[in-house]
């Protein structure tokens, strides 16, 4: 049975491109029809057994459902997002009104203070197709470098942000008080740091690249 159950989960991963490409839905969608198809087979092989230990509920129960559920929530509500066309519109009024691709990656990393930057990513990923910027575009990696750190300039900006709120008893103006100037110092400092870098690169493989 084991077996069985190894080898239904292997062909579910490998079906995931397949069923992607058949339906237009996203791939996590195909995953998680894998996965319920994985629940119903378990279920069933075990279904005479008294012990509930090798059935999907009782491995649920040792994970963190409602962290999941999150992270399940935030994609489909981005997939909607994407699909509707409204992320491509959001990626456009930014283009229109901000001077430069810079201005835009750092508006969303200070937008990532206020929402946490995994939803933020993924929404940057269906704003900007991966034909124009490609994947080791300057503008993905500024995206990742101020979503990434801008989630730090308030409490409330990331998961572990909230995490370290419930865990330490942190009062959110305690935080904006002590450490969110010096985040916020830090977070524009990481920008002209990496701004400098990419021109004097940049600069330097120019300069090699014009004959004397």
């Amino acid at each position: 049975r084991g077996q069985v159950v190894f080898w239904t989960g292997i062909a579910s991963l490998l079906a995931v491109p397949v069923f992607a490409e058949l339906t237009g839905l996203p791939p996590y969608l195909a995953m998680l029809t894998g996965l319920g198809a994985m629940w119903t087979m378990t279920d069933i092989i075990h279904m005479d057994d008294e012990e509930e230990d090798m059935k999907v509920p009782a491995a649920l129960s040792k994970l963190d459902t409602s962290g999941i559920l999150f992270f399940l929530g935030i994609l489909m509500s981005i997939g909607v997002l994407d699909k509707s066309g409204l992320l491509k519109d959001l990626a456009v009024f930014l283009n229109d009104n901000l001077p430069n691709q810079d201005i835009i990656a750092t508006v969303i990393g200070i937008a990532s203070a206020l929402i946490d930057n995994v939803p933020l990513v993924a929404a940057t990923m269906g704003m900007y197709d991966l034909a124009d910027y490609g994947t080791d575009d300057k503008l993905w990696q500024l995206i990742a470098l101020c979503a990434g750190t801008g989630g730090s300039i308030l409490v409330i900006g990331s998961a572990s942000g909230v995490a370290l709120m419930g865990l330490e008893k942190i009062d959110f103006l305690w935080y904006a008080k002590k450490v969110s100037v010096g985040a916020a110092i830090g977070y524009f400092a990481g920008i002209a740091t990496y701004l400098a870098q990419n021109a004097v690169l940049s600069g330097a493989l120019l300069g090699g690249s014009v004959s004397p």
